[in-house]
């Protein structure tokens, strides 16, 4: 039997997963021979990273990356490609557990009374292995752990407004609140032995007609808790009434809040939050008992922004709307169209099921960090297993087109043209550069394994192989007087299937013959947008706390902050990098990473070589102005009494003065189409395609674009898509936890 060849275009974190699951096959060998084609010199897509020779072997990535405790199918992946690839202890990072670690502490900006003032959030530890995690929650059961966390907001609002000798003694009156509150009763009761005895006084109240009903917000929420946990299997939700005792009190802790606790948030920050945490988590709740997403699924109030829908189940417009839990969202998402922080737009069913997931099926901590850069981390392991396994890689090599043609009476893809980049001296390339002992990508293609005359040429120019605006075809064919050689890859010959990994910017410029035979194609093309996104790196003289950010946890975890003035809304103190590269003893302290969304509506046709470089230019000019005016309110001890920023709090190996030692910094603009961050805009996830969702019954899509039961921009929408791209060309995995999300229960 003759092996089927597949195929990968791409080597982001969707293609190598689907790569990794394809030769978990036992006997994979047998049936598949699998080459990998990747444009420059390195893996990664928007997840690369590069280590720079010229400045200590530093990190260089394209953004900020953080894994979540809830991104199950990702550690999961990751795990397996580790305990396969069994690195020998010598290397500094020979396992998953060296390489991730649980992050806990999550810092968010209040703007208030037109100051900053920060909201550090130290989340509790939760034990286990997020690869041992799940998604598959259903509806009562998000239900049930939506109230544990209320619950202890409740808690602590009771014991603030009874301090400020505010009431806290709630009476039911309506007769159908009675009714339902004698639901309650009969429920708990018949379900414990026995129960404190204002428990029971309320209870015998809901069922003496004769007697007034009077409770507070923690009775009413510990009892609501308490119903719920003996729901918490009912994944039918049998009872309708549970429904509406949920939807009673829930509503009524909501008036309490607006007539107890709201004149007081100004004055009291601690209630403040507490109130925020509590509005937003009832908003929700309302919401997803009103929108019948258990009958229904998310997918149902994907027709409304996130922030919009909240609104319209009575969440409050002054605090909670534009609140920073909320702002910290749409950041994390990128959700603002072409880069316009006005125009944030985050679909409400792909945005709350989020946010649930990341609060409710964490293990270990809410975050995990990197121990290196992303590309150290996750795509040198993954190359050296696949390596390892017999997968085929071929790097330099850009996508042209895809062409279409019909079999019978099936479309197929059949022809993918590429331009070969350079040539190498020996045909194969060696990635990596070792780093104190672990094997990582530069930052530049490896010059010496190219022709020398090409590599030369690389180098005079400062030729981005990597860009789609790249002007080293005109070079190459000025200095030899030939075009770059091209190759021609047939269906039959080269290959038999098409795995397409590159991102879904990518699709009008390589697959025009195909948006133009395949309608949904075409929808998915021009409806799931991308946006562009923009990051800067610097390195510090002096740490977090000599910079003046004393909001130390006792974990003395380093800060993840967003929600913070725009550009560059996030922040992240990445110290914890330094010790893998390259520093003198006399190096940095600290190093601080920043990124957000992009102002840019427009990207012009690939020949327009300079688009990146003046878009480039941008970013400098946004970075340099947010340390010269808008971190005082973070970093107080880096600014002189007259409010001007000290630049010698950056670290700089010259003799560079002011302003300009932050030339030898880090900064970067992500405008290209593989490169640009993927929205989950108003309705637009009824456009993803699954991964064998097109006419061409020999193409797979992946990437965190496609409908993976995230609908997101993010890693576990790419390893979902990935396992997904596998699992229908060779079985495997068999199970994906969470794909069918926004599915109804």
């Amino acid at each position: 039997m003759s092996k089927e060849k597949i195929v990968i275009l791409g080597g982001g974190v969707s293609a190598m997963t689907a790569a990794v699951y394809l030769t978990e096959k036992e006997n994979w060998q047998e049936n598949y021979e699998i080459t990998v084609y990747q444009l420059g010199w390195r893996l990664g897509g928007k997840g690369a990273s590069g280590r720079n020779p010229d400045a200590h072997e530093r990190i260089e990535e394209h953004g900020l990356h953080v894994w979540f405790g809830s991104y199950v199918n990702s550690f999961r992946a990751i795990e397996t490609v580790y305990n396969n690839l069994d690195r020998p202890s010598s290397v500094p990072i020979a396992t998953w557990q060296q390489a991730l670690k649980p992050h806990s502490f999550v810092v968010l900006q209040e703007f208030i009374d037109n100051e900053w003032e920060t909201w550090p959030v130290d989340f509790p530890l939760v034990p286990g292995n997020p690869a041992d995690g799940t998604l598959d929650l259903h509806f009562w059961q998000l239900i049930q752990m939506t109230i544990a966390w209320l619950h202890k907001w409740i808690d602590g609002l009771e014991d603030e407004v009874e301090a400020a000798h505010r009431e806290i003694r709630l009476q039911t009156r309506k007769r159908r609140d009675r009714g339902l509150l004698q639901h309650l009763a009969s429920e708990i009761t018949s379900a414990f032995d026995s129960l404190e005895d204002k428990v029971s006084d309320f209870f015998d109240s809901a069922h003496d007609e004769a007697k007034e009903i009077w409770s507070t917000p923690r009775l009413l929420i510990t009892q609501l808790h308490e119903l719920l946990n003996l729901r918490a299997a009912d994944k039918n939700l049998s009872n309708s009434r549970d429904r509406l005792v949920t939807w009673y009190i829930v509503r009524k802790l909501k008036r309490w809040l607006r007539a107890e606790a709201r004149d007081l948030l100004d004055d009291h920050p601690g209630i403040r939050r507490l109130y925020i945490c509590a509005d937003l988590a009832i908003a929700m709740l309302i919401g997803l008992l009103r929108d019948h997403v258990h009958s229904d699924g998310f997918e149902a109030i994907n027709k409304y922004d996130f922030k919009a829908w909240l609104k319209r189940n009575g969440a409050d417009e002054e605090y909670v709307v534009e609140s920073a839990p909320v702002r910290g969202f749409y950041d994390l998402v990128f959700g603002y169209v072409d880069g316009d922080f006005d125009n944030g737009n985050v679909e409400a069913g792909v945005a709350s099921l989020a946010m649930l997931r990341l609060m409710l099926c964490y293990r270990g901590g809410v975050m995990w960090k990197m121990q290196a850069g992303m590309g150290d981390i996750i795509f040198s392991p993954i190359y050296e297993l696949l390596a390892k396994r017999g997968v085929q890689f071929e790097y330099f090599h850009q996508v042209d087109e895809l062409i279409p043609a019909l079999h019978g009476s099936e479309h197929v893809v059949d022809e993918i043209t590429m331009t070969q980049q350079v040539k190498l001296k020996n045909g194969q390339y060696d990635p990596f550069v070792d780093v104190k002992g672990l094997p990582c990508w530069p930052d530049r293609p490896n010059y010496d394994q190219i022709d020398d005359a090409q590599a030369a040429l690389l180098q005079q120019h400062n030729v981005n192989l990597e860009s789609f605006w790249s002007n080293w075809p005109a070079i190459y064919e000025a200095e030899f007087g030939t075009p770059l050689p091209t190759l021609s890859l047939k269906r039959g010959r080269d290959f038999d299937k098409v795995i397409f990994g590159i991102s879904v910017g990518g699709l009008e410029h390589v697959c025009p013959q195909l948006l133009a035979l395949d309608q949904k194609l075409s929808l998915q093309s021009s409806e799931v947008k991308t946006v562009a996104t923009q990051a800067f790196q610097v390195w510090l003289n002096q740490t977090d706390e000599q910079l003046g950010f004393n909001y130390t946890p006792p974990s003395e975890e380093r800060p993840i902050l967003s929600g913070f003035s725009q550009p560059f809304d996030t922040w992240a103190a990445m110290s914890n990098l330094l010790p893998h590269e390259d520093w003198p003893a006399n190096g940095p302290k600290n190093i601080a990473y920043f990124c957000s969304a992009f102002g840019c509506a427009e990207y012009p046709p690939s020949n327009h070589h300079s688009f990146p470089s003046d878009q480039k230019a941008k970013v400098k000019v946004n970075a340099i102005n947010k340390l010269a005016t808008e971190m005082k309110p973070l970093w107080p001890n880096a600014y002189n009494a007259a409010g001007q920023y000290n630049w010698n709090t950056l670290y700089d190996d010259s003799i560079a003065q002011g302003e300009e030692r932050f030339d030898s910094q880090y900064w970067r603009v992500n405008v290209d189409p593989s490169e640009r961050y993927v929205l989950s805009v108003v309705d637009s996830s009824q456009y993803r395609l699954p991964t064998d969702g097109t006419i061409f019954n020999n193409l797979y899509l992946t990437g965190d674009w496609i409908s993976t039961g995230v609908n997101a921009g993010c890693v576990e929408a790419a390893v979902m898509a990935g396992m997904q791209t596998s699992r229908a060309i060779c079985g495997l995995p068999e199970s994906i936890s969470g794909e069918d999300g926004f599915k109804p229960d």
